[in-house]
């Protein structure tokens, strides 16, 4: 999948000795709803699910929406001990999805003229990124939302790998953390270039990028997602569930590695936490339905004038497979295909979405495991369904699978 890391926060990642769920494996169920007769295969799609299962994933739920109808499939199980299989219905969590909303509000705010994206980060938010060689008179809100602040990850920090990684998870998920501390818990450490100098992701930016919203609104940026997206879309099984650890029902068992160093074969259930961990970088709940309503409604205009959707597309260079935009990633994939979307990758979750930049042909898909080859099957999702087949798989690919760190 696509790390949105450097190359020295690449070095981080784990190699993991190569997992297999005996319990999930060959065990593919797809269902098509609302498609009329004639309309376009996903057996490339279903393909690419049964192959996330072979890598050894617990299960994974797919949706997609095209202007033929919507179709579902899965693959191994949202329980692996009573054998229940993921359905289109799951709640999961969608993690750094998060962020396309966090920059859809920021985005309508400057429509209204309430701020504007070159605005310093300082201008709104005094005080708050100052010190260890930190001028937030020259981060402005686009930085934050590319990834081309330099701030630093509160995720690459000794901090967090000791409260919520390993063992430390199961002593802190259900502590409560304010986004001021999540920041300082960032900001502690110098930034990791000059403003515009670089890129790198960074969740912190978009912890500020919620405050930087309720400093404008008055209200927490949760409730101005639902106020101005989540409800005018008609988004009913996505929430932000701020301290609640708990997930709705229907939901997949969480598997987790724990990001440990070493980690063996133990896997845990990682399903409850309590998300102001990761707040506005990572805390939305949702469904594979949801989130194909809200990237389409967003590439079609629904949500931005065209001004600023044009500036949410218009993408910087990441040094990666794919650049990023404000808050949006885009993906070239190898039959020419252009696609926008996130991903989300949290404890024992992982979620990809993307669509065509008309908005018309979407795809959501989750994971309910957090370890897995670092860009095949991951990558073949989206190949599968915007392409129609499947790339041949690298000779001198490594055995072995790459856990991901927390909150990408």
């Amino acid at each position: 999948m696509p790390k949105r890391t450097s190359k020295t926060a690449r070095a981080a990642l784990v190699v993991l000795a190569a997992t297999a769920i005996a319990a999930t494996a060959g065990a593919p169920a797809s269902a098509a709803t609302g498609a009329p007769a004639g309309a376009e295969s996903h057996a490339a799609t279903q393909e690419a699910l049964n192959g996330l299962v072979a890598a050894g994933m617990p299960g994974v739920a797919a949706g997609t929406l095209t202007p033929n109808g919507t179709w579902s499939g899965s693959a191994g199980y949202a329980d692996t001990a009573t054998k229940r299989k993921r359905t289109a219905a799951d709640h999961f969590r969608a993690g750094s999805i998060t962020k396309t909303f966090v920059a859809t509000v920021l985005l309508q705010l400057e429509a209204e003229g309430k701020l504007s994206i070159d605005d310093s980060v300082e201008k709104w938010l005094p005080g708050v990124v100052k010190g260890n060689g930190y001028d937030a008179n020259k981060i402005t809100i686009r930085q934050l939302l590319n990834h081309t602040s330099g701030v630093h990850d509160m995720v690459y920090t000794p901090e967090w790998n000791e409260q919520m990684n390993g063992q430390g998870f199961f002593e802190h998920r259900y502590d409560i953390k304010t986004p001021e501390q999540i920041v300082a818990m960032g900001i502690k450490y110098g930034p990791d270039f000059e403003p515009g100098k670089g890129w790198r992701y960074s969740n912190t930016n978009f912890v500020l990028g919620g405050m930087i919203i309720e400093k404008v609104t008055g209200k927490p940026y949760a409730r101005e997602v639902e106020r101005r997206i989540v409800k005018p879309m008609g988004l009913k099984e996505t929430t932000f569930p701020g301290t609640d650890p708990k997930l709705p029902a229907p939901h997949p068992v969480g598997y987790s590695k724990l990001y440990v160093p070493d980690p063996g074969p133990e896997i845990y259930d990682a399903t409850e936490y309590r998300p102001s961990w990761s707040g506005a970088t990572g805390e939305v709940v949702s469904t594979s339905g949801d989130l194909n309503r809200f990237f389409s409604g967003l590439l079609q205009g629904k949500l931005l004038p065209k001004k600023q959707l044009d500036k949410m597309l218009t993408t910087v260079e990441t040094g990666e497979h794919y650049t990023y935009g404000l808050g949006i990633i885009s993906r070239k994939l190898t039959c020419g295909a252009q696609v926008y979307g996130h991903d989300g990758v949290v404890w024992g979750s992982l979620t990809g979405a993307a669509g065509t930049r008309d908005g018309k042909h979407m795809l959501t898909f989750n994971i309910n495991g957090d370890w897995l080859n670092e860009s095949p099957p991951f990558e073949n999702m989206f190949e599968g369904e915007f392409c129609g087949t499947l790339p041949k798989p690298a000779k001198d690919k490594p055995a072995g699978a790459t856990q991901v760190n927390t909150l990408r």
